[in-house]
């Protein structure tokens, strides 16, 4: 039953993987060391090291026994729950590969993804099943025993705790090699089927050895209020249970609640989003929450405006480190945002083991002060597009001296110091008039305007120059300006390529699940 694909790329450097350990051990060795710890927190629900272990060896046994080999595919559609980080972990532990579902991709879209990805079994939760049923019987392979319910009774389901009961729960130990596949996540914000990024073992070892060296560990209690399907989420998330911290899932955001468990369960970290950042920092409740154990916070999915940058440091207890990745990896900065004040406005350097070069269209080299696209090298890369070896061919780039780097799509651009500036994602670069203009540009500036709470800068087409820069702007609450007030305000502190043709009011920004503006939509809606 094996899904291993016949040829593997590996395009880190494997001398990374030298200290490899596989996380399923460092799990097993976290449990053993500290059986009583409460590990994982969900909707006021708690596991024990000692009560979770033996659950996770049932998942493993399970699967096992059902005939699935190494690389074979468990994919998961539900809400962030004990339940699934049992499954979650019993995948891994079995040498097979978890894919984690994104509740918000339509009915056509979780079809695709779950052919592609070849998966035999699902676990689903009730919230998001409206989403298969439109399919789910026409699968084949999908039979009553291979789809697993955690939280409903419904035909053609088997629940899960009943499942896991017929299991052994005695200690599963798989080989699992550095280059294996630990996980698929498919990219969001596309038409069609999206891309299923094939992140291997070596590479989520390297964020574990990267996290630590940032300071996760034990004692560590992270936050995670971003979902399971978020490389946000298990970057931080993962890590902490292999180092012998505790994680505290929430299953949905809202602010009001994480203010709440951030103070109850003294929270030392966690990873957000550029919006929940906004939102938290704005609540009326923020200051009066003992938020005093916070060690660290990072930000990453989105650029974290300067100004949020800046109130997060001043009232936000513990440092705030700005990250800047793919989830395909290869490129990667870190920007403590406490340590350099005067660098807001970057995303940092390239992390450790980190090799980024700009490009031009050409794909020759640019030095420092030029603005080209991102291209980078790391020793956590994915092992490529899953079954789509042409599209993982389209985003390497080769260097002089033949080492693979990963392109990115953004463009940016390097200061004398060293530190990374983005500016835009190259498909979203506006050309007006023969001039490239930088959506990035035009937003830090319209942000700064005392009624502007949100924007996005996007391309619209225009007789006389092609495309024009059109500003949508989400006004701060009793705002009187008009949008012409805003367009005249804005444009007379850019330069004039850069001259913003209108402004857009609206009452808000579409946006997904971690928070990135869906320009396309925009420009779609706004091209009609």
């Amino acid at each position: 039953m094996s899904g291993m694909p016949a040829s593997r790329k590996i395009y880190s450097d494997l001398s990374a993987v030298e200290g490899f350990i596989p996380f399923p051990d460092r799990i097993r060795s976290m449990a053993a060391a500290h059986p009583d710890l409460e590990v994982l927190k969900a909707d006021g629900r708690v596991r024990t090291w000692a009560e979770l272990m033996p659950r996770i060896n049932r998942v493993s046994n399970m699967l096992t026994d059902r005939g699935f080999e190494r690389g074979d595919t468990i994919a998961v559609l539900a809400k962030s729950s004990l339940e699934y980080m049992e499954v979650f972990l019993g995948t891994l532990q079995a040498g097979l590969c978890i894919v984690p579902l994104s509740g918000m991709a339509s009915s056509v879209q979780l079809e695709g993804m779950i052919k592609d990805c070849g998966a035999k079994m699902i676990f689903a939760s009730s919230g998001p099943l409206s989403l298969l049923e439109p399919f789910i019987n026409d699968m084949p392979g999908f039979g009553l025993e291979n789809r697993i319910s955690f939280d409903f009774e419904a035909d053609g389901w088997t629940g899960y705790e009943g499942l896991l009961q017929t299991a052994s729960e005695a200690e599963h130990i798989a080989d699992i090699r550095p280059e294996d596949p630990f996980n698929l996540i498919y990219s969001s914000g596309t038409t069609g089927v999206p891309k299923g990024i094939e992140q291997s073992h070596s590479m989520r070892a390297q964020h574990t050895f990267r996290f630590e060296s940032l300071g996760v560990g034990p004692g560590a209690v992270t936050l995670s209020s971003t979902a399971l399907y978020s490389n946000t989420t298990l970057v931080v998330m993962l890590p902490t249970l292999a180092l012998g911290g505790r994680v505290v899932l929430m299953s949905k955001f809202d602010t009001e609640g994480y203010l709440r468990l951030a103070e109850e369960e003294k929270v030392t970290h966690t990873m957000l989003v550029p919006v929940q950042y906004q939102r938290i920092l704005a609540h009326e409740d923020f200051g009066k929450r003992d938020l005093s154990h916070f060690e660290l916070k990072f930000s990453t999915s989105a650029p974290l405006r300067e100004g949020v940058k800046l109130d997060a440091i001043n009232r936000w207890p513990g440092k705030l480190i700005e990250m800047y990745g793919l989830t395909e990896g290869g490129i990667g900065t870190v920007l403590s945002a406490t340590d350099f004040p005067d660098k807001l406005a970057s995303v940092g350097k390239p992390g450790e083991g980190v090799d980024l070069r700009i490009i031009d269209e050409d794909g020759n080299e640019l030095p420092i002060g030029k603005v080209g696209e991102i291209c980078g090298r790391s020793d956590a890369m994915m092992t490529g597009y899953y079954n789509r070896p042409d599209l993982t061919e389209e985003m390497l780039w080769t260097s002089p001296d033949g080492q693979i780097f990963f392109k990115s799509g953004d463009m940016g651009r390097f200061d004398e110091d060293g530190f990374l500036f983005l500016l835009d994602r190259k498909k979203d670069m506006i050309i007006s008039g023969g001039f490239n203009i930088y959506a990035a540009d035009i937003e830090a500036e319209l942000v700064q305007h005392p009624s502007v709470a949100d924007v996005a800068v996007i391309g619209v087409p225009s007789d006389d120059w092609g495309e024009t820069p059109l500003a949508l702007v989400v006004l701060t609450g009793g705002a009187g300006d008009s949008e012409e007030d805003i367009k005249d305000w804005v444009n007379d502190r850019l330069g004039k390529t850069q001259r913003i043709s209108g402004v857009a009011f609206r009452n808000d920004l579409p946006r997904s699940t971690i928070g990135k503006v869906l320009k396309r939509e925009l420009r779609e809606e706004y091209s009609r």
